[in-house]
């Protein structure tokens, strides 16, 4: 059992480091047992398929983040009144800080592999979340509703989008953040640091008033019609 555990675990290791900085379209499972020193078949005999393995790098981080922020988000659903919006996002930041304990920079590598998700187009890890965490996702979704709930739907999306992109960039780069900040304000500034700054403008920006988007392809035949 030790031998299958170790060699379980030097995958996962080889493949979140891999896929954090090329991507997961762009790792090869060769790359990833031969950064492990591991045979190729041995992902197959103990994840199945390359699919799997990507959600196994991510489970390891989320079998911990998930129940605490699920365990955060009914408590804020049992409060009488609507929480703020601060009081929403303010709930994530002790369980990102405990993915550190799983793996040095937790926070940041989930983060990062997170943000994969997205620009690589994993259509099954949208699967994968919708059936291991959608209990807990709709919570979220419901919380934000009721610090906002003058956001329709279709715009509530966008900004939870958006914010999700904001803070993937800011997690990837907080190292090189934090170095700017101490050389240019004399600000020494950790993880948390940069987390708790980040809050502020995420509330900010997901409450903003809805604005009247006007495409500019409607706008340019106006003014050409005008003689601009």
């Amino acid at each position: 059992m030790s031998v299958k555990h170790s060699t379980q675990h030097k995958i996962l290791d080889a493949a979140q480091t891999l896929f954090a900085e090329t991507g997961f379209t762009d790792t090869s499972l060769r790359q990833i047992t031969s950064m492990a020193e591991v045979n190729l078949a041995s992902v197959n005999y103990h994840f199945g398929s390359k699919k799997e393995l990507i959600q196994a790098v991510l489970q390891r981080y989320l079998v911990v983040l998930m129940p605490r922020l699920d365990q955060e988000f009914t408590r804020l659903l049992a409060v009488q009144q609507p929480n703020s919006l601060s009081q929403v996002l303010s709930v994530f930041v002790k369980p990102l800080l405990e993915l550190n304990k799983v793996h040095q920079n937790g926070a940041r590598i989930f983060l990062q592999l997170l943000g994969r998700g997205y620009t690589d187009v994993q259509g099954h890890l949208r699967w994968f979340f919708n059936h291991n965490y959608g209990r807990v996702l709709d919570k979220l979704v419901l919380l934000v509703q009721q610090a906002c709930p003058d956001l329709p739907p279709s715009e509530l999306f966008w900004r939870l989008h958006f914010s999700l992109g904001t803070v993937v960039f800011t997690m990837a780069s907080n190292e090189a953040l934090a170095e700017i900040a101490e050389a240019d304000f004399n600000e020494k500034v950790d993880i948390e640091g940069v987390i708790l700054r980040l809050l502020p403008y995420l509330s900010a920006a997901i409450a903003a008033p809805v604005a009247t988007v006007t495409p500019l392809s409607h706008a340019v035949p106006k003014m050409a019609s005008e003689g601009i």
